[in-house]
């Protein structure tokens, strides 16, 4: 087995079948080892600095949060301790309570995630995800009510008495891939990037369409290359928003670049050499948490 990628494999058992159970869940809330992490509009809490830290909460803290309208969501236990996620989206400045007041800052995951541990990073994603579902979801798709937050945060449900349906977490895949051509590999830029930076080309699998296809139809979108031999490699949660990343390797069956200006500046070749650091190279790598960085890495790393 592939190690997981970051924000994957961090060791949560889920406890679907405890969701409903009211009592085992505010036992678990009330115990004291239990680890509360706050999320504010899908930004996490964290201590900023050099190795940001992410602050969570005691059982006692958050209470009075909750009696104050915030929104409890349970995510599982790591070890037998039990973790949730207090949503606090209701209020404006959360920060400046006097339980949150000068002991962080909510920011974006892309800001911090890689600094952090699996456990850690595998528990701000999870957050991140899940609230901004919830989020989007505050209305009935069908018939446009309001929903309720059930299961411990994981269905809503309309509350309409003539429609009443269920709505669960959604998650979009995405395929990413890396594109080969003996000792080349390309890779593609977006105008918005950091200056320097070139990536693996990806894109949103569409309905009726099989991964491999998506792959292929999506390198010849961006590139114009066609492409074979479509290989799975591993799978990542990208919670910017909702995402889940599956990863592949393919050979490149034509070489003529053809970038699509709607989704990229620019597209090139690289070898081997450059991308391991003995050439002319790239100014800017993908990040390091991400499924783009390694199967780059994982490439040059070949014979």
């Amino acid at each position: 087995m592939k190690t997981p990628n970051h924000y994957a494999s961090f060791g949560l058992e889920r406890m679907a079948e405890r969701r409903n159970d009211t009592e085992w869940l505010d036992a678990m809330f009330r115990a004291e080892t239990t680890v509360i992490w706050p999320l504010w509009r899908a930004k996490n809490f964290v201590r900023p600095g050099e190795e940001p830290q992410a602050v969570t909460l005691t059982s006692r803290e958050a209470r009075t949060l909750v009696d104050a309208g915030a929104e409890l969501l349970f995510v599982g236990l790591t070890h037998s301790v039990a973790h949730f996620l207090i949503d606090l989206s209701h209020m404006d400045e959360p920060s400046r309570s006097p339980i949150l007041g000068g002991r962080g800052e909510f920011v974006e995951l892309r800001s911090v995630g890689s600094f952090m541990s699996r456990e850690t990073g595998g528990m701000l994603a999870y957050g991140k995800a899940i609230t901004y579902w919830h989020s989007r979801h505050l209305f009935c798709g069908v018939c446009g009510a309001p929903t309720e937050m059930r299961e411990a945060g994981h269905q809503r449900v309309c509350l309409s008495p003539d429609c009443g349906i269920s709505h669960f977490p959604r998650t979009d895949p995405a395929v990413i891939m890396l594109v080969s051509s003996g000792d080349r590999v390309v890779l593609g830029r977006k105008a918005e990037w950091v200056e320097g930076m070139y990536s693996t080309l990806a894109g949103f699998v569409e309905p009726g369409e099989s991964l491999e296809e998506a792959v292929a139809r999506e390198v010849e979108e961006e590139v114009g290359i066609k492409v074979a031999n479509v290989r799975y490699h591993s799978s990542q949660p990208w919670p910017f928003p909702s995402s889940l990343m599956l990863g592949f390797y393919a050979d490149a069956l034509t070489e003529d670049i053809n970038p699509s200006m709607d989704e990229l500046e620019d597209a090139r070749w690289f070898t081997r050499a450059e991308l391991a650091g003995g050439g002319a190279g790239i100014d800017r790598r993908p990040r390091s948490d991400s499924i783009a960085r390694r199967l780059i890495a994982e490439w040059v790393d070949q014979e």
